[in-house]
């Protein structure tokens, strides 16, 4: 069975670590637990759905980055993968009122193509680069960004194509080699809005296009198991807590606090590609 390097690297990324499990020698299972009601892994599950979604309430990111360590602890790589792209999708429906008539299609569309393509020559990228040195750099570039927005303010709201495709490539371009999409997007929305309504639609409109990009990539090569629909019942009432939540923090906080959190959310992305690096 093939499956998309973007898969193949994210899969990678989300299995990594000792939290990581133990599969029987010699081949990788893709069921690694019975979907039977467990209180304790409920109770994990409901945890770090709501803290990612809050998270991703607030900035319009961070999802991923907050429940796949979470998922990684007791399921497969792949199963994490389709759980955390479904997920993220299905949050971006739930906020669709948050996102929908904010931007045209005409603003939106280039960015998502860009990325598209930027996936590609990451996917080339990972056979051609050594791996650590390429997400050291990044992760370097990540945490100089966070130096630099801490220090500035939003430089224009008027549509810049430049700085547009970078974002758009550049944010593909780290998700087929290193699966953290994030970064790019999350500069180019600090830097060119002023409200954070926008930057916050911005982001969640991109990742849950994204998301829905990855999921049709993942039917495709056939990486649906039967535990993963099992999963994302278990989380939804987690993710729409959440969502509630992250929401109303955003209604109270968002002018004083949103810009602040944004960029540590961003810093503690750029410290783990650091860290995964040494």
């Amino acid at each position: 069975m093939c499956r998309p390097a973007g898969a193949n690297h994210l899969a990678k990324l989300a299995g990594s670590g000792e939290s990581r499990p133990r599969w029987a020698s010699g081949h990788v299972k893709l069921i690694a637990v019975n979907p039977a009601f467990d209180i304790s892994q409920t109770l994990l599950i409901w945890a770090g759905v709501v803290f990612a979604t809050v998270l991703r309430s607030f900035t319009g990111f961070g999802f991923a980055l907050a429940v796949v360590p979470v998922f990684a602890v007791f399921l497969a790589p792949v199963e994490v993968v389709v759980l955390t792209a479904s997920l993220s999708l299905m949050l971006g429906l739930v906020s669709i009122r948050i996102w929908w008539g904010v931007f045209s299609l005409g603003e939106i569309l280039p960015l998502i193509l860009l990325a598209w393509v930027g996936t590609a020559f990451g996917a080339f990228l990972l056979t051609t680069l050594s791996g650590n040195s390429f997400q050291l750099c990044v992760g370097i570039a990540v945490l100089l960004a966070c130096l630099g927005l801490s220090l500035t303010r939003p430089v224009s709201a008027v549509d810049n194509p430049a700085l547009k495709g970078s974002a758009g490539l550049l944010s593909g371009l780290m998700n087929g080699a290193l699966a953290v999409p994030g970064p790019p997007m999350i500069i180019y929305a600090l830097l060119t809005q002023f409200d954070p309504k926008r930057s916050r639609a911005l982001l969640m409109l991109f990742f849950t296009a994204s998301s829905l990009l990855a999921l049709i990539s993942y039917a495709v090569a056939d990486l649906f198991v039967a535990t993963t629909a099992w999963y994302i019942v278990l989380a939804l009432p987690a993710l729409f807590v959440g969502d509630r939540l992250g929401n109303a923090l955003f209604v109270r906080y968002s002018g004083v606090l949103y810009r602040r959190v944004a960029v540590l959310a961003l810093l503690a992305i750029g410290i783990v590609v650091t860290v995964r690096a040494l």
